[in-house]
């Protein structure tokens, strides 16, 4: 089987890739523009190509889905602040880039293409959890844009047959994922934060919840779709269905780190109050979907960005 997968070099796209190939039978190419991604993530892995480029480009998009069985597109623009901050190129790259990958996929024979929108298209809905029937209110130009390629999922499904899975990713979190960033997602910010002895940053009251999902349970969903071939003609809540605020995670990892300071800062633009998925279109879709593993994957994550932490400490110089 062969693979592409566009933002492949990312945290979630090298996770993915990682366990692609540790199956025999899967080749993967990549195409990454190395913006937010690492070339170190795909470094002496089996089978695996990395094609530095643009997912606007067609060229580029044609060198990395000639001869493949399937897409997953993960490349995008993912920072709801830097959205906010610059919405022409979060639009450019996360609806014109999604139009490219699904022609690209339509001009190599209707691949099966796996993407992900996110549950930033609810907005603020004021009943839990959310079901993929609730009307969206996109909130954010990051949360508008991810709406426009799922408007463009359905068309192409719809107009040209494209067999198309459109996935709404809640929060994703573990090893890989960036910390060192203005915009860094709040489990990599709170894990760095602690490393280095710094109070965990809180926007607003620290009750606002989330609905977490490992990496590691996520790629393997999107592994299931690509195995099974999956499609649907709407999105799909990729969550576990649960709810835990910003305070709560910060009591879990004072149980790794002990006491943590905390400092409160202004609520954010385009933020999201709450946040949780109705899963039972997933389960249906995904009958051995895995049970919620957030402490244990917290527990993982913990202790990858320790290593990291060491290894880095391993290597500074010490006064001299």
């Amino acid at each position: 089987m062969r693979i592409t997968v566009t933002g492949g070099a990312g945290f979630i796209g090298a996770n993915l890739v990682r366990r692609l190939v540790a199956a025999s039978d899967v080749e993967v190419s990549v195409l990454d523009d190395l913006s937010s991604g690492r070339r170190a993530y795909l470094e002496e892995l089996p089978r695996t190509r990395l094609v530095v480029g643009d997912v606007r480009d067609e060229a580029a998009l044609d060198e990395v889905v000639a001869g493949a069985d399937a897409v997953v597109h993960l490349a995008a623009r993912v920072s709801v602040p830097e959205s906010v901050a610059d919405p022409v190129d979060t639009h450019e790259v996360n609806a014109t880039g999604t139009l490219r990958v699904f022609e690209a996929a339509r001009r190599h024979g209707d691949l099966h293409v796996v993407w992900p929108s996110s549950a930033a298209v609810y907005g603020s809905p004021t009943t839990m959890p959310v079901s993929e029937e609730l009307p969206p209110a996109p909130a954010s130009p990051y949360a508008a844009s991810k709406l426009a390629g799922e408007g463009l999922a359905r068309s192409h499904a719809s107009s040209y047959g494209l067999p198309v899975l459109t996935f709404r990713f809640f929060n994703v979190f573990g090893p890989l994922q960036p910390a060192d960033h203005a915009y860094a997602a709040v489990v990599p910010a709170f894990v760095d934060a602690a490393l280095a002895g710094r109070p965990l940053t809180i926007y607003g009251d620290g009750e606002q919840t989330r609905d977490f999902i490992s990496v590691h349970a996520l790629t393997g969903v999107l592994e299931t779709a690509l195995r099974r071939r999956l499609v649907h003609i709407g999105p799909v809540n990729l969550a576990f269905g649960t709810r835990r605020s910003i305070n709560e995670l910060a009591g879990l990892l004072e149980e790794h780190f002990g006491p943590l300071p905390v400092e409160h800062r202004e609520e954010r633009p385009g933020d999201v109050r709450h946040s949780q998925a109705d899963n039972r279109l997933l389960r249906a879709l995904v009958p051995d979907l895995p049970q919620d593993d957030f402490p244990a994957a917290l527990a993982d994550t913990v202790r990858w960005f320790r290593a990291q932490h060491d290894d880095v400490a391993q290597l500074t110089p010490g006064p001299s």
